[in-house]
């Protein structure tokens, strides 16, 4: 199976001018970027990628210009999620097509799932493809939280759950996975501000947008927890933090694509109903990406 770890990085979708396609190009040159800055994989149509605002065309669009551009030199894994669980199947079904390693599936639904229709839908996807999958718990996104306990069991029972972003910012859960799954069931963490003492406790990535702004430290962060330089590791979080916490409550897709223009790269608006950074948070956002 594919060994995935470390900086799992995550490009913005790019939009035309008119905001009626992606802009294949700059997201091929986002992408490069990222695998040229050093980011272990790459994690397109998550929710930085306003995977949720895509059609069905533009998702298989940014599936097909990733796996592309990566071209095997890092793994590239997928988020397939969808409210229902034929599309989520179908999403899925074309990473795999296009030569995606891996899939990240989030529980999306109107409804709040019973466990036991989260076991189904995750069963039922499983079935349909090779690939291992990522289960994604993200109930401030999602609207459902899934347990520990729920999430082993589906690792126990659904051959190709391998692997959980735990994105509650809660190190107790990563505590209880790791105690539950005897250290077996790999978990990554999805909270910008709890990557330190996620990664100490023994994460085995950190899923972030963060690159996209600043790369080499999110590189230095995870060098410097796998390497037991825990002073070194504190500094750095220290001077990355402000940033980690800025673009987490002014929305990725919106404060990611501001941080890029105001560094050079112009990748349009965030699709509506997203609104570009007002002027107050750019001019904080700036002074943190560029000291002016």
């Amino acid at each position: 199976m594919t060994n995935i770890h470390g900086i799992i990085a995550y490009p913005i979708t790019p939009f035309t001018a008119d905001g009626t396609g992606v802009d294949t190009a700059r997201l091929a040159g986002l992408v490069e970027h990222l695998v040229g800055s050093g980011a272990h994989a790459i994690a397109p149509t998550g929710s930085t990628g306003e995977s949720a605002y895509l059609t069905e065309a533009e998702f298989d669009t940014v599936v097909d210009v990733t796996v592309r551009t990566v071209a095997g030199r890092v793994p590239v894994i997928v988020g397939a999620s969808d409210l229902t669980t034929a599309n989520t199947i179908r999403r899925a079904r074309y990473a795999q097509q296009a030569g995606a390693d891996a899939l990240m599936i989030l529980p999306v639904s109107y409804w709040k799932l019973t466990d036991r229709e989260i076991m189904a839908h995750y069963a039922a996807v499983a079935s349909a493809v090779d690939l291992p999958i990522m289960v994604y718990n993200n109930p401030a996104t999602s609207g459902i939280d899934m347990s520990p306990e729920l999430l082993v069991r589906m690792f126990r029972e659904i051959d190709n759950v391998t692997m959980v972003k735990e994105s509650t910012g809660d190190l107790s859960r990563m505590r209880r996975i790791k105690e539950l799954s005897g250290g077996e069931l790999p978990f990554y963490n999805g909270s910008n501000p709890l990557v330190l003492d996620a990664l100490t406790e023994g994460a085995s990535g950190w899923c972030t947008a963060a690159p996209n702004l600043r790369p080499q430290p999110c590189l230095d962060l995870y060098d410097a927890v796998r390497a037991g330089d825990s002073d070194r590791a504190r500094q750095i979080y220290e001077d990355l933090a402000p940033l980690l916490r800025f673009i987490v409550a002014g929305g990725l897709p919106t404060t990611v694509k501001a941080g890029l223009e105001l560094l050079g790269t112009d990748v349009g608006d965030p699709r509506a109903p997203l609104l570009p950074l007002d002027a107050e948070g750019r001019a904080e956002l700036r002074a943190m990406l560029t000291g002016v």
